[in-house]
């Protein structure tokens, strides 16, 4: 039995980092209102409509602008400060929960808008996110990423724990324009964090964002199987075993709006056991195969939650799967971050958003889709688990690089194409730029 130290979380990175400290705290308070107006946007659209195919389609409003600001985002997050890119985003997030909030206030709340903010939201998010999952490799040392990845996940499971759980109450309690108003406040916090952090240039003669570039990234990814895994894995895991759309509804049969929180917020009680657990995953080398157990795992939990007809057993079960996603999350993160070289980490970073993003917002679409069919809710959910199972199996046998992938080779690559790339960088500063 492992002693209960070694497997304690490691807060090395908070004691040892005065810039992640910042961003840890500054993006945790933004995290926890963002997954207040997360539920209820989709709550205020299903009051609006009882329709689960126009909840579904606030993933597809959502999937458009994300398919192109995540990669425009990851070549900026190349080129420009990180910190900017992430301090200019809250900004961005903070003018759109402004607008959720007038919106509300309105005797009839516009449907359209909600559609819009959702769209316009994902679009800032593709900008902002690839800059802040950037960040983590540049204010941390190497030996620190494996605790800096869960610290980061321990980070955004306190808030989708938080978050939703906190929105279930006011929902039901008050009116949604003070449930906007709070995230709205959350923003001033999250901005004094984050205009403290350091300037974080970019690597030497960095490439300028174009087309060309993004093409770049592409190619590197697709050069690197284990990564090409990472990605599959998730999308696969995610799009036919994510039910969120169906909560609202799941929740009308086992007790109403005021356990939808509940919901929302069980899988981050499992996640965030799994990650203040984490110690352990440092001393775990094969990485992509503890990807694909997990995914796994995460289907069998979902058909479970698809079964079950009581509140305390779909918790269980939600609760389960959130621990499974997190362990596959906690080893994807230690992948991402150790190996892919750092003048390439924003672009990566961009098409690891599309990775984890595009799953849950086209999986919201086809539960929605099929919840409509004579499978009804339960059928939707129980469906998409087993098929989930079956896609996981199917990509851990296409595959075979990342089930045997091991992450001490890769810390030696990336360290290796760190130093041809700065070995290069006066040559490349020379050359004349296209």
């Amino acid at each position: 039995m492992e002693p209960p130290r070694r497997l304690a979380l490691d807060v090395t990175p908070l004691r040892t980092s005065r810039d992640f400290r910042l961003v840890f705290s500054g993006a945790g308070v933004s995290a926890f209102g963002s997954f207040i107006t997360y539920v209820t946007i989709p709550y205020q659209v299903y009051e609006l409509t009882g329709d689960p195919l126009l909840v579904g389609l606030l993933g597809v409003c959502e999937l458009v602008p994300l398919l192109v600001m995540a990669f425009v985002g990851g070549a900026l997050a190349d080129f420009l400060d990180r910190r900017l890119l992430v301090l200019g985003g809250e900004v961005g997030f903070t003018l759109l929960c402004a607008v959720l909030l007038v919106n509300s206030l309105g005797q009839t709340p516009q449907l359209w808008l909600l559609y819009l903010v959702a769209g316009l939201t994902a679009a800032v998010d593709g900008l902002q996110r690839p800059a802040l999952e950037g960040l983590t490799p540049r204010v941390v040392t190497p030996d620190e990423i494996p605790a800096a990845s869960a610290l980061n996940s321990l980070r955004m499971q306190v808030a989708q724990l938080g978050g939703p759980a906190v929105a279930g109450v006011l929902i039901a309690s008050i009116d949604l324009a003070w449930v906007y108003a709070i995230d709205l406040a959350t923003f001033a916090f999250s901005l004094a964090c984050l205009a403290l952090v350091r300037a974080v240039p970019p690597p030497p003669a960095a490439d300028r964002p174009s087309l060309r570039s993004v093409v770049t990234g592409l190619r590197y990814a697709r050069s690197r199987p284990e990564l090409l895994g990472t990605y599959l894995v998730d999308i696969n895991a995610m799009f036919f075993g994510m039910p969120q759309a169906l909560y609202p509804f799941m929740a009308a049969k086992l007790g109403g709006p005021a356990v939808l929180g509940l919901l929302y917020a069980a899988p981050a009680v499992g996640s965030l056991v799994a990650t203040v657990g984490s110690g352990w995953t440092a001393r775990v080398h094969r990485h992509g195969l503890m990807v694909v157990l997990a995914a796994g795992a995460w289907g069998l939990a979902i058909v479970g939650f698809g079964l079950v007809g009581s509140l305390w057993a779909a918790l269980f079960f939600l609760a389960l799967a959130g621990a499974a996603d997190m362990v596959s999350g906690l080893f994807r993160m230690i992948i991402w971050n150790q190996t892919i070289p750092d003048h390439l980490r924003g672009r990566l970073a961009g098409i690891e958003m599309l990775s984890y993003s595009t799953g849950p917002l086209l999986g919201q679409l086809r539960s929605g889709l099929v919840a409509r069919t004579p499978l009804g809710v339960g059928g939707s959910i129980v469906s998409g688990g087993v098929l989930c199972v079956l896609g996981t199996i199917a990509l851990a046998a296409a595959l075979p690089q990342l089930v045997r992938y091991d992450g001490r080779a890769g810390l030696a690559r990336k360290q290796s194409e760190d130093a041809a790339w700065a070995a290069a960088a006066p040559e490349r500063a020379a050359a004349p730029r296209g």
